[in-house]
């Protein structure tokens, strides 16, 4: 009886601590969905200071359209993800891990994470910020059908199954986003509205095909190294392939790229504003690649998919109501949709009553 009595508390010690250690993974992934919303909202604060105002501000003459629209934005998506990178390899350094990464990039991992990172890092990034500059934080519940897309992807690509469930999360996500679409159909939406939520959904397509690449990658290398893989490649590529491509097409040659790159990093009122916010980026995707591990990577994208209210919430927060900007409020309807699309994506990665089930259990 005592061996029996003995082995059950066994048990249940394992399932008290398994429990422990759900519940934090959710909380890590939860945590990464905030730290996106901050990484975004000091990102844009940054770009809007100093002679980034300029470039955007009344005295924009200075750049044609296409530079200010799709130039400055990549290269604001390359400064962020390159300080980002920084901070990753200071990290991994001070934990010791610095090998380990130089290691991991000569391994099929290493590579699958820097494909991965060639995905959504020069184009989603990009897509990202320019959607942002010209439609605001509407467009992050558009960036978050990312997982609705990636199931598409993975069923597309890798024969993965669609469940009727997934299907009807999909279809609630799309239902989001069609709400929130619909803001700028109307007379009086801002000028550039409409064709920044269509920019967001390259962004969301790359990022849910980056997630379909990078879930092998993740799955066999420490998921500290993987996101100093992930931001150092976007970082560069960002800064030494993407921004001079735009800066020739625009016809200003290599050298306006290394114009705008020298003005941008020298400037003492923005760049401190991109610090904080590469700083944030950091744990937006090291966090959610923590707790996708710690409560299943279907759970923890749910938990992470709730950045399309936090990415608005605060932009609204921090740059609406503390710090007075214009252009960071969205109507109603956008905040419903913000919420719907979180529960689409939850209905995506799991069954909402197994939450349940768990509780009873």
């Amino acid at each position: 009886m005592n061996e029996v009595t003995g082995a059950a508390n066994l048990v249940a010690a394992k399932k008290k601590l398994s429990s422990k250690f759900f519940k934090k993974g959710i909380t890590v992934a939860i945590l990464s969905g905030m730290f996106y919303g901050l990484y975004s909202t000091f990102l844009m604060l940054g770009m809007s200071k100093g002679v980034w105002a300029d470039w955007y501000g009344p005295n924009e003459a200075m750049l044609s359209a296409f530079v200010i629209t799709y130039m400055v934005g990549a290269l604001g998506s390359a400064i962020n993800d390159t300080i980002s990178g920084i901070w990753c390899m200071g990290i991994a350094a001070f934990k010791g891990k610095l090998g380990d990464f130089f290691r991991t990039l000569k391994t099929k991992p290493g590579r699958i994470m820097i494909m991965a990172a060639l995905v959504g890092g020069p184009i989603s990034s990009t897509a990202y910020v320019v959607a942002l500059q010209m439609a605001g934080s509407i467009v992050i519940p558009i960036t978050a059908l990312c997982p609705a897309i990636g199931a598409i992807l993975a069923r597309i690509l890798f024969k993965q199954k669609l469940t009727p469930r997934m299907m009807t999360g999909i279809a609630i996500c799309f239902l989001a986003s069609f709400m929130i679409g619909s803001t700028g159909l109307g007379g009086d939406a801002p000028a550039g509205l409409l064709l920044g939520i269509l920019i967001a959904f390259i962004a969301a397509f790359g990022w849910g095909l980056e997630g379909c690449v990078a879930g092998y990658g993740t799955s066999m290398i420490d998921y500290e190294i993987g996101i100093t893989i992930r931001q150092t490649t976007s970082g560069l590529a960002n800064l030494l392939i993407l921004v001079p491509i735009f800066a020739i097409l625009a016809g200003g040659g290599f050298g306006l790229s290394t114009d705008l790159f020298i003005d941008a990093v020298t400037d003492a009122s923005a760049m401190p504003w991109f610090i904080v916010s590469g700083f944030f980026a950091v744990f937006a995707y090291s966090l959610w690649y923590k707790g996708n591990s710690m409560c299943g990577a279907a759970l923890g994208m749910a938990c992470n998919g709730a950045y399309s209210f936090w990415g608005p919430f605060f932009l609204w927060l921090i740059l609406g109501v503390v710090l007075g900007q214009d252009g960071w409020t969205i109507p109603p309807i956008a905040w419903v949709a913000a919420v719907v699309m979180v529960f689409g994506i939850l209905m995506i990665a799991m069954n909402p009553l197994d939450l349940l089930k768990k509780k009873e259990a």
